[in-house]
């Protein structure tokens, strides 16, 4: 079987999810749809939802975090802008992908607009789209060029929510890389873009299906045609994202992000938390060069918040002062603050000559404390990952402070029930 053929049966078969499995979908589920209500209000958001408004009229589909309702691509559309904007989303590690990100946002809108669906068939096509994503990250072998998230997202999330809809699913899959768009311009520069780039995936992803659905035609080689994925947007291997489809099930490989943060800060700041507090003078990082080129960036006083989430040096200073990374420290004045600044310059990041252009680690941190004193800390595994998984504690420490950024107009489910929401838009 070729690989799309491969990939379309895979993607339409009735997969029932092994137990484990599915207790893992409903915990990403959860912490998916937590981290968009806390999102609702953070910065760009107001934008997001001012021109979604203007897309066409309708209540098919809820904004998580708030009361409103918008057509299903407008809905998708804002709802993976507040999944993704504090940086507190789910990621594939190996496959540098936020593979929850783009597949909730769209998926979310288009049970809501069949007005709801049964759990088993939710969490199948989230472990579906989920699949495809973080697939196509795992199978690229080239260093990051694209936006991943974006690019791997909206072919997955196509491919659930065409599941959804009962339309075809290769011209849904050909729509959807038809409307590939997303570059790391944004991520380099830190700016709010990087959100409205899974913004943009997931209302293309609803897009897709529905064209799909109205007999519209699309290119159907887009894995290894002359222009496909693996020659366009990452190099790699068709064969290798079908080989083992649906027996590893890759969504019980996600990471957890503890932080509000970019992923590429967290095995540092997962260290840093027990040192809060402590005089911590330098902080040196050994680390593989990804690190470095994600969130290696100076700390500057006229910074962004979405810079600010990219930027090691000032995470750093932030954890060991409060024991936290906060986003309500995402501020003028916290960037202007002198202590910080101050101790930035002595957050460095040293490249540890990984020769892997996808690997977060492992890495190692040194700690040189004010009276002279030096530690060197070995970090196997980051933080949430499923090779250092979080405690209770942090698990709800996380979802603590997610409530505390969320709208009082939030629906609870979100919170105390998170699949009933997902799967139920009465």
């Amino acid at each position: 079987m070729n690989p799309i053929d491969a990939l379309l049966t895979f993607a339409g078969a009735p997969h029932r999810l092994p137990d484990d499995v599915t207790a893992v979908a409903q915990h990403f589920l959860a912490d998916t749809l937590a981290v968009g209500a806390a999102g609702h209000d953070a910065p760009g958001a107001a934008a997001i939802l001012q021109v979604a408004r203007t897309m066409g009229q309708g209540n098919e589909a809820r904004l998580i975090g708030t009361a409103e309702r918008l057509p299903a691509g407008a809905a998708a559309f804002v709802n993976g802008y507040r999944i993704h904007c504090l940086e507190w989303d789910a990621v594939h590690e190996p496959a540098v992908v936020h593979a929850m990100s783009v597949v909730v946002a769209a998926l979310g809108a288009a049970i809501d607009r069949r007005g709801g669906v049964s759990p088993e068939e939710a969490l199948a096509a989230l472990a579906v789209g989920v699949e495809v994503a973080a697939g196509l990250g795992d199978a690229a072998t080239s260093p990051l060029k694209f936006f991943r998230p974006a690019t791997a997202g909206v072919m997955g999330a196509a491919l659930a929510v065409a599941r959804i809809d009962g339309v075809p699913l290769l011209p849904a899959l050909g729509l959807a890389y038809s409307s590939i768009a997303g570059t790391m311009q944004a991520h380099v520069e830190g700016s709010m873009a990087l959100p409205y780039q899974v913004a943009n995936a997931a209302r293309a992803a609803v897009m897709a299906s529905d064209l799909a659905g109205a007999g519209f035609s699309a290119p159907a080689d887009v894995l290894d045609g002359p222009f496909g994925y693996f020659r366009l947007i990452d190099d790699g291997s068709s064969a290798a994202l079908v080989a083992d489809l649906g027996r590893r099930w890759r969504i019980a490989e996600l990471s957890v992000k503890p932080f509000p943060s970019g992923r590429a800060s967290h095995a540092a700041l997962g260290v840093l938390a027990d040192f809060a507090g402590q005089p911590v003078a330098a902080v040196e990082l050994a680390c593989p060069p990804l690190i470095r080129r994600l969130v290696g960036r100076p700390m500057r006083a006229d910074m962004t918040p979405a810079w600010a989430r990219l930027c090691l040096p000032f995470l750093a200073g932030l954890m060991l002062r409060d024991g936290r990374i906060d986003p309500r420290c995402f501020v003028a004045d916290q960037f202007a603050d002198p202590a910080l600044l101050a101790f930035a310059e002595r957050v460095t990041l040293v490249d540890d000559g990984n020769p892997d252009p996808n690997a977060l680690f492992p890495q190692a941190i040194g700690l040189t404390f004010a009276d002279g004193r030096q530690q060197r800390i070995a970090i196997p595994a980051t933080l949430g990952s499923p090779d250092a998984p979080l405690g209770s504690a942090q698990t709800a420490a996380k979802l603590a402070l997610a409530r505390a950024l969320a709208s009082p107009a939030c629906d609870a489910r979100i919170f105390v029930d998170p699949l009933a929401y997902f799967t139920d838009p009465t």
